[in-house]
């Protein structure tokens, strides 16, 4: 059976934290294993967390839950703290006011994995992502869709697959920790390298058939979006030359240029 290493990393998150907790104590699969870290939060984040873990115990889910609360040196410092503390076969991050589409989905994409694959746990599994506001009610899917065939190059794109729905095998990301050099776009290179490692091991990355994760409008990239487009061609011109990054870029304008115009045409 697999096990799934959930990952929620909290600081004063307690407008929207508890639909998060909800959304991992209603799964109906049980191989779960919770690692929340929390940044020393000064809002009531740890008591909404204190009473889920007393849920998790009298409602007898059998999940396992690890909580650490101290200082960190932000959210991708926090996320590598939570590496350390993963056991599961397989890794995913589901922040602050993220949750699972509905109750079976870990259950189905369990089913996914051992139905698709030869026996051997592919390296990535990745689906589809749906956006939902600060009070969780559904806006639209997410606009960049996965590919099919997914490989490390697919990036190139830009991040085709949204972190909250990119599923790493454990072993794989803990050798992969997050680059704290980047402030906003560390997932972008996490993600890549994670690939990258998997197609070294001739692991196959599995197309999931459904939405694995709603993610919450407005995350640390959008508040810092010309910082975090910089730094993303940093990373794009690591992993794929300067040549390739200029060319997408001037695509990426292309596009978002054509789309304005027929927004105003219609």
């Amino acid at each position: 059976m697999i096990k799934f290493s959930i990952i929620t990393c909290t600081w004063n998150a307690a407008e929207v934290v508890e639909r998060t907790l909800e959304s991992v104590l209603s799964q109906s699969w049980a191989q779960i294993e919770h690692v929340i870290i929390d940044g020393a939060s000064k809002d009531n984040t740890l008591q909404l967390v204190e009473a889920y873990r007393k849920r998790n115990a009298e409602e007898e889910t059998e999940h396992d839950i690890v909580v650490v609360s101290e200082p960190d040196r932000g959210l991708y410092d926090a996320m590598n703290k939570g590496l350390k503390y993963a056991n599961g076969d397989y890794v995913v991050f589901l922040n602050a006011g993220d949750v699972f589409p509905n109750e079976n989905t870990l259950e189905n994409i369990s089913n996914d994995v051992n139905e698709r694959s030869d026996g051997k746990l592919p390296g990535v599994l990745y689906g589809d992502t749906n956006i939902v506001d600060n009070k969780g009610t559904l806006l639209h899917p997410r606009r960049l869709a996965p590919p099919e065939n997914l490989t490390w190059r697919s990036f190139k794109h830009g991040m085709l697959v949204c972190h909250q729905a990119f599923y790493a095998r454990t072993d794989i990301a803990k050798a992969e920790p997050y680059n704290l050099r980047y402030r906003f776009s560390a997932d972008v290179d996490w993600c890549i390298r994670v690939m990258k490692r998997a197609e070294k091991n001739n692991l196959p990355l599995l197309r999931l058939p459904e939405v694995v994760a709603n993610y919450l409008d407005g995350g640390m990239t959008n508040k810092n979006h010309r910082a975090s487009l910089i730094e993303r061609f940093k990373v794009m011109r690591h992993h794929y030359g300067l040549f390739t990054t200029l060319a997408m870029h001037a695509w990426f304008v292309f596009r978002a240029m054509k789309g304005k115009r027929e927004a105003q045409n219609s």
